[in-house]
């Protein structure tokens, strides 16, 4: 299993009149975590598009618990609990500044070759860097 945190403030645009962040935001705040994340391991979005593979979401559910507010900084939890084939799926866990669980929600993605667009397996250097955490 991997985890990683990223940090996230709510910015004015980003709420409603009541001072809570519009629901179709948190979609934004689950890419930066998962951008975050494979940024930790060294690995870009950009660098996997330039070899010729993207990752659109195929799926996404999310629960609302607690609303997150204007200027604070959301804890936004990442969570792969198994090694990706063609798909990857990723968890995540908000959490406000009181520490206190405010949203869960996944996302499934696909690796897709630009090339044919058609579904693919990661490359070989993306799986290796994953591996550690999966023995």
């Amino acid at each position: 299993m991997f985890e990683h945190t990223t940090k996230i403030r709510v910015r004015y645009g980003e709420t409603d009149q009541m001072g809570y962040m519009y629901y179709g935001n948190y979609a934004e705040f689950y890419e930066v975590a998962r951008v975050e994340m494979l940024r930790s391991l060294g690995l870009t979005y950009s660098g996997m598009e330039a070899s010729g593979i993207m990752m659109p979401v195929l799926e996404m559910k999310c629960k609302y618990l607690k609303p997150a507010l204007y200027d604070e900084e959301i804890t936004v939890k990442v969570i792969m609990d198994k090694m990706p084939g063609v798909k990857i799926h990723f968890r995540y866990e908000l959490f406000n500044e009181k520490e206190e669980l405010i949203h869960i929600a996944e996302t499934l993605l696909v690796f897709v070759n630009m090339a044919n667009n058609r579904p693919c397996l990661p490359a070989p250097d993306f799986l290796d860097k994953l591996k550690p955490f999966f023995k």
